[in-house]
């Protein structure tokens, strides 16, 4: 091979490593969106299920936007039961590093019913507590959903814009209803029978 041939690849190749570098950059940010979502659906749907499993109040604390959180019992118990503690206060936490580099997590609860439909701040703290038969509590320590109201958790990414808002970052939102259904879906999927679409 000469010389000539060679710049000519290394040319080729910095041209097509220019070309694709904002695709590849663009993917990125979407993985490290659905690697949030998909961690923060998980910490919900465990911490309903210990509710479920434990027949006590259990809380999840959303501890930072940027997807760190922790399950833990609202109302801690020591007692041992068959070798385990009856209800700790933290039974399972999860950092923030873990997969979802820079995404950020927002919560809103979103009104679905009467006069006053919409969507309202919730709670900055993140918390939802389920109780022991798997709905999100109405009345406890943490803060609570109205019956009829859906908690909304948007998950995006810093210095993108949403595809929903015209941009290339496919934002998620985890949908948590106060009968303690949680699903993600895609706010930029307008077709109303697509499962993807909020």
């Amino acid at each position: 091979m000469s010389i000539v041939e060679v710049t000519i690849a290394i040319s080729l190749a910095a041209v097509l490593m220019a070309v694709a570098a904002p695709s590849l950059v663009t993917g990125n940010q979407n993985r490290q969106v659905r690697n949030a979502a998909g961690a923060l659906q998980n910490g919900l749907t465990m911490a309903r299920t210990e509710a479920l499993r434990r027949n006590r109040n259990v809380k999840f604390s959303l501890v930072s936007p940027q997807g760190s959180w922790s399950v833990g019992c609202e109302t801690p118990d020591a007692t041992v039961v068959n070798g385990e503690v009856s209800c700790p206060d933290v039974i399972r936490t999860r950092n923030s590093g873990d997969g979802s580099g820079l995404a950020r997590i927002d919560l809103v609860e979103v009104v679905s019913t009467g006069a006053s439909a919409g969507s309202t701040a919730f709670s900055a703290s993140g918390n939802l507590t389920f109780t022991p038969m798997g709905r999100v509590s109405t009345s406890g320590i943490a803060p609570t959903l109205g019956n009829g109201n859906t908690a909304v958790y948007a998950v995006s990414r810093p210095g993108g814009t949403c595809a929903s808002a015209g941009g290339e970052i496919r934002c998620l939102e985890i949908h948590v209803t106060a009968a303690g259904q949680i699903r993600t879906c895609d706010p930029a999927v307008t077709h109303a029978s697509d499962p993807r679409a909020c």
